[in-house]
């Protein structure tokens, strides 16, 4: 069932404005959290998401319509140095 996992956490990583804003701070951390959760993931799985160029997510999420995406609407002080 891992499989299925990675598919919904790249779904989020690419839908949801502010989990991907976690994952790109510290992308090690938030899946262990995910993993302290109950998704299920391997390490091999763990690897690979973090071995993925993070710029990434960001670019192919400015990609998908809007209307599809969860927008974060408050912001941290850090977010605004961006």
């Amino acid at each position: 069932m891992s499989q299925r996992n990675v598919e919904v956490l790249i779904g989020r990583l690419l839908t949801d404005e502010g989990f991907r804003q976690r994952f790109l701070a510290d992308p090690r951390v938030v899946l262990r959290e995910l993993v302290e959760q109950g998704t299920h993931l391997t390490f091999l799985e763990i690897d690979a998401l973090t071995a993925i160029d993070l710029t990434l997510w960001r670019t192919v999420a400015e990609q998908i319509d809007p209307r599809l995406q969860k927008a974060q609407l408050s912001f941290s002080p850090l977010d605004r140095q961006r």
